[in-house]
Parts: C-alpha cells; sequence; structure tokens
C-alpha cells in the first residue's frame, strides 16, 4: 500500500476516533438524568419545590436545588448527550441514512457518495451553523439568561454545548473525507463499521 494514502487512512481514523471521545464519556450522563428523574418524581409525591440551598451561587445551579432545576436539568444533560454524541454516533455509523439507493451501490461508490456529502452537505452546514451559535451563545452571556422558573441559571453555559458539539461534528467529518480519500486513492474497498477500528492499528 502507497506509504501516502495509508497516512491518510491513520490520520483520518485518528481525527474522527478524537472527536468521538467526548461522545463516549458523555453517555455516562445517562445516570445523573436517571437519578434526577427518581428524585423528581419522590420530590412531586411530597410535594417539595426546594431541596437543598446553600447560601452562595455557583455556576449553573445558583444558590439552591430545586424542582424546576432538577427538570431543567435533565434536558440540559441530554443536550449535552445529543451534541457530543453526535460525532461518536458517525464514527460508529449508527447514523440515520436514507438506503434506498446507497445500500445497493459498490464500495467505492459509498465512498465518494460520502466524501461528496461531506463536504459540500455535512460540513458547510457545521460550519454555518457553529458560527451563527456563537452569537447565540453571546447574547445569553451578556444578558444572563437564566430560568425563569426558579431553575438553572447560566445558560450560556448550556448553549455554548451547541458550537462545541458541532465543531466535534465537523472534525469528524474532516476526518471521514481524509480517511475516504485515502480508501479511493489507495483501491481499497470501505471497512464497515464492524472493522474500522483496525484501521488505526
Amino acid at each position: 500500500m502507497n506509504t501516502k494514502t495509508h497516512t491518510l487512512e491513520r490520520f483520518g481514523q485518528a481525527l474522527m476516533q478524537l472527536s468521538a471521545w467526548p461522545g463516549r464519556l458523555s453517555s455516562w450522563l445517562i445516570l445523573p438524568i436517571i437519578l434526577s428523574v427518581l428524585v423528581g418524581v419522590v420530590g412531586g409525591l411530597m410535594r417539595l419545590g426546594e431541596l437543598f440551598g446553600w447560601g452562595f451561587s455557583i455556576p449553573l445551579f445558583g444558590s439552591r436545588l430545586t424542582m424546576a432545576t432538577l427538570t431543567e436539568l435533565e434536558w440540559h444533560l441530554l443536550a449535552v448527550i445529543v451534541m457530543f454524541g453526535a460525532a461518536f454516533t458517525m464514527v460508529e455509523e449508527r447514523h440515520v441514512r436514507v438506503d434506498l439507493i446507497y445500500a445497493n451501490l459498490s464500495d467505492r461508490k459509498k465512498v465518494i457518495i460520502d466524501v461528496l456529502g461531506d463536504l459540500f452537505l455535512l460540513l458547510p452546514f457545521c460550519a454555518i451553523i457553529f458560527w451563527l451559535s456563537l452569537g447565540f451563545v453571546e447574547m445569553a452571556f451578556r444578558s444572563g439568561e437564566k430560568s425563569d422558573y426558579g431553575g438553572l441559571t447560566d445558560r450560556y453555559l448550556v448553549k455554548a454545548v451547541i458550537p462545541l458539539g458541532l465543531a466535534l461534528l465537523f472534525a469528524c467529518g474532516l476526518g471521514r473525507v481524509i480517511r475516504n480519500v485515502g480508501f479511493l486513492l489507495s483501491g481499497r474497498a470501505q471497512q464497515r463499521s464492524d472493522n474500522s477500528s483496525t484501521l488505526t492499528q
């Protein structure tokens, strides 16, 4: 195999794996979500409003933990899982595809479609929404946006997940383009998700 094409494949795969790491880590957030739901159900049955108060402000939570805080926390943690998990899903090739045509194509044609789709659809989408979301985060920071119902504060921290997640997805898409270009130049068929990890070895 040509050394340059092998280098492209390895570099692209490494970039994909690196961008997927936060998604793997964020998957553990499902545990605090479950705990929050359980506490919320019990607290609702006991008609509790405020669970704890600590007398000083900390980022995101403010100075107290309320039932509204728990409810909002569940949604925000889910947002982290979704945004960080997008790159991880792509690396594992578990993202949704419309396979009416794609599934019946040869491996080489699938790689070409992936490259074109990433270059002209995925990467521009990530770049545009990333740029627009920066103003969204800045506005939340400058206005001191927080919950209207006594829940979470510092909403810019949660909204910052949007550009971060898109940056990870962009890096993953770029890595896939580089890897697939290496596949095309080397003349090898695309490795599917069940053995893609061997490319880094």
